[in-house]
């Protein structure tokens, strides 16, 4: 019955002269999400972006299903429908109408004896003999037809049932329902950036939160190999590669610590261990995003969460490099965190109790205020730390996370 799909995006309509760019990034998108879907093509017709088989043929429900659960994670996205795209006549509405309407409004007298409607007309072509509202009043009848009198009743405010058709010079269209998109800007319409991804919950919601101003995300993990298992490392595998759903698939960097871990515990008092594991990963990140040419690193910290997410210790970690640290959450509170990471689908995901790198070693009591100084006098205790360091980046293991999708 569906032949084509209408995409609308909201915040890519008030770009300017670099519009096309983002347009162009969606359209890259959508192919990619909806890869499985054979012979399709996705366009830009007038402000709109419509996806529908090269032949014109109807969707089958398996691809209807698949362009359901897919379309939600195209960022830049406000919404979109399933669409009966007609030729731009009444008749040809006429017996969209006919054949479609039926699905909805059965379905709305399953729970009740009367149904409210409501018809939404637009008339794009003005040599269109008939108006909008004319339009309305002719779709309207065909609805009418199929049932009593009594049973259906006019809503224009909040009706079970609305049909939405628009009519263009080109071609016309009839539809039930608008699915909401995740808004934002398409992924890869900005720079690219390194994620620091744990195993927990807040740093999965930072990556998709950073998607969603159209940067595409690399990752890099920590583990303290032989001190935390192998699923403390699985366990991020499968983050990244549920993240990588969003996005074009991009690479998860596992760097083992423990040597740097060993050091710090060996020469530094205990309280200051967490910042200064912090500040290495930092210098670790940093060398892998300019290697790698990533623009900016990406944390899931929150003021005030834990003892090295205090002013202090957030400035103090920054201080070990030069790079930009986006942390979208940092100002967030844990239980909007918490029904984020359920919303997006990684909270099952991250809520699995694995050991964690940085609770290796980790003090009873750590600082939650560490100045530079302070830090600086413990780091200098740490023998050949660069040489360390050196050796830690040159052992990253790098793993391609290419989600599956199939019809």
């Amino acid at each position: 019955m569906y032949n084509a799909i209408i995409c609308r995006y909201h915040e890519i309509a008030i770009k300017g002269n670099n519009r096309n760019m983002f347009e162009t990034r969606m359209i890259e998108n959508i192919y990619h999400l909806l890869r499985p879907v054979e012979n399709i093509r996705v366009s830009k017709v007038r402000g709109r972006i419509w996806v529908e088989h090269k032949d014109k043929t109807p969707f089958t429900e398996k691809e209807l299903d698949l362009i359901n659960t897919q379309m939600p994670k195209a960022f830049g996205l406000e919404s979109f429908s399933p669409v009966i795209m007609t030729e731009p006549s009444l008749e040809a509405m006429q017996k969209a109408v006919d054949n479609s309407c039926r699905q909805y409004f059965d379905k709305a007298f399953e729970n009740q004896k009367v149904v409210s409607f409501r018809i939404r007309g637009k008339r794009s072509d003005k040599k269109f003999p008939l108006d909008s509202k004319q339009i309305e009043i002719e779709l309207a009848r065909i609805v009418g037809k199929h049932y009593d009198y009594d049973s259906l009743n006019i809503d224009l405010e909040n009706a079970d049932v609305t049909v939405w058709c628009e009519l263009r010079a080109e071609f016309a269209f009839v539809y039930y329902e608008t699915i909401r998109g995740p808004g934002g800007l398409p992924v890869g319409s900005n720079s690219p950036v390194l994620a620091l991804l744990s195993g927990g919950i807040d740093s999965p919601v930072a990556c998709y939160e950073i998607m969603k101003r159209g940067c595409r995300c690399d990752f890099i993990t920590f583990h303290s190999s032989p001190y935390t298992p192998q699923d403390t490392v699985d366990k991020v595998k499968t983050i990244a590669k549920y993240l990588n759903r969003f996005q074009l698939p991009r690479r998860l960097f596992i760097c083992n610590l423990a040597p740097m871990q060993k050091l710090i515990r060996d020469n530094c008092t205990p309280r200051f261990r967490t910042v200064l594991y912090r500040r290495m990963m930092f210098r670790i990140a940093e060398r892998v995003a300019i290697r790698h040419k990533r623009f900016a690193l990406l944390t899931g910290e929150s003021v005030g969460q834990v003892a090295s997410q205090t002013i202090v210790n957030m400035a103090t970690i920054d201080n070990a490099t030069n790079m930009l640290v986006l942390r979208p959450l940092v100002g967030a509170d844990k239980n909007d965190v918490v029904n984020h990471a359920r919303r997006i689908g990684t909270y099952n995901l991250s809520k699995q109790q694995v050991p964690d790198s940085c609770t290796v070693f980790a003090p009873p009591s750590p600082a939650t205020s560490a100045p530079v100084p302070r830090i600086e006098e413990e780091e200098a205790k740490l023998p050949e730390w660069e040489k360390v360091m050196e050796e830690i980046i040159d052992s990253i293991e790098i793993c391609d996370s290419e989600p599956d999708l199939q019809l």
